[in-house]
C-alpha cells in the first residue's frame, strides 16, 4: 500500500513538473514574440528560485537564461548579462556533474565561451577557439542536436575569416538545425529557439547579400507570427530599406 502511494506521488510530482515547464515555455515564447522581456526575466527568476530542479527543468532554465543574456548584450544591459551568465554557468556545471546529455552540455559551454567575448573583446583569441572546439565536440557527439548545429554555426559566423570563420558555412549548419526542428513539429510549437534560428538564417542571408532569401525567411516568420514585434517593426523594414538602396 505504501509502495502504491509512493508511486502515485511520483507520478503527480512528474505531471506537475510537466505542467509547470509547459507554462514557462509558453510565457517565454510570448515574451519573445511580443517583446515583453521583463516577463522573460520574471520566468527565469522564478525558475532559479525553485528549490527542486530535475535535469530537464535545469536545462530549460539554462536555455532561457542563455536567450535572456543575448537580449541583454544586444541592448547594452551588461550588468544584467553578467548576472545571468554566472547563473547559467553554474547550472551548466550542475548538468555536467549529473551526467546530462553531453552534447547539450557542450553546446551550452560553446555558447558561454562566445558570450565571454561580448564582455571582453580582447578575450576573443582565447574564447573564440574554445567556443568553436566545444561546438565541434557537441556536434560530433550528436549531429542531430539542433543546439549543437546552431552553436557551431554561431562560432563560424562570428569568427574572423582569417581564423576560419565563414558566414556561408555557418548558414549550412543553421539550415541543418532548421531541418532537425521541422522533422519534429512538437519541437517547433511555442519554441523561441526555432524563431530565433529563423532570424539567424535571415540575417545570414542578408550578410551574404542574398536579400531575396532573407526577405522570404522574414515573410515566413510573419506568416507564422504576424505580431512578432522585433521582426515586424525592426528587422523586416530594415531589410526592405537595404533592398531599396
Amino acid at each position: 500500500m505504501q509502495d502504491k502511494k509512493y508511486k502515485l506521488l511520483l507520478v503527480l510530482f512528474f505531471l506537475s513538473f510537466l505542467q509547470l515547464t509547459g507554462q514557462f515555455r509558453s510565457e517565454v515564447y510570448k515574451a519573445y514574440i511580443y517583446d515583453h522581456m521583463e516577463q522573460w526575466k520574471s520566468v527565469i527568476d522564478r525558475m532559479e528560485a525553485t528549490m527542486v530542479k530535475n535535469d530537464e527543468f535545469l536545462q530549460e532554465l539554462v536555455n532561457y537564461q542563455y536567450g535572456y543574456i543575448g537580449y541583454c548584450i544586444e541592448f547594452k544591459k551588461t550588468e544584467a548579462a553578467k548576472k545571468y551568465y554566472n547563473q547559467a554557468n553554474e547550472n551548466v556545471e550542475k548538468l555536467e556533474k549529473s551526467g546530462y546529455s553531453i552534447s547539450t552540455v557542450n553546446s551550452y559551454k560553446a555558447a558561454l565561451y562566445g558570450i565571454r567575448i561580448s564582455f571582453n573583446k580582447f578575450s576573443a583569441p582565447f574564447n573564440g577557439p574554445k567556443s568553436l572546439d566545444y561546438a565541434e565536440t557537441a556536434l560530433k557527439q550528436d549531429s542531430s542536436n539542433y543546439l549543437a548545429n546552431i552553436q557551431y554555426g554561431n562560432a563560424l559566423a562570428n569568427m574572423p575569416e582569417a581564423f576560419g570563420g565563414s558566414k556561408s558555412e555557418a548558414l549550412k549548419y543553421y539550415l541543418r538545425a532548421k531541418q532537425i526542428f521541422e522533422r519534429n513539429p512538437a519541437l517547433i510549437s511555442q519554441n523561441w529557439n526555432y524563431m530565433n534560428l529563423m532570424i539567424l538564417i535571415a540575417r545570414t542571408y542578408s550578410n551574404l547579400k542574398d536579400y531575396s532569401s532573407a526577405k522570404s525567411v522574414y515573410e515566413n516568420i510573419l506568416a507564422r507570427e504576424p505580431c512578432f514585434i522585433y521582426v515586424k517593426n525592426e528587422l523586416y523594414p530594415k531589410l526592405l530599406e537595404e533592398m531599396k538602396n
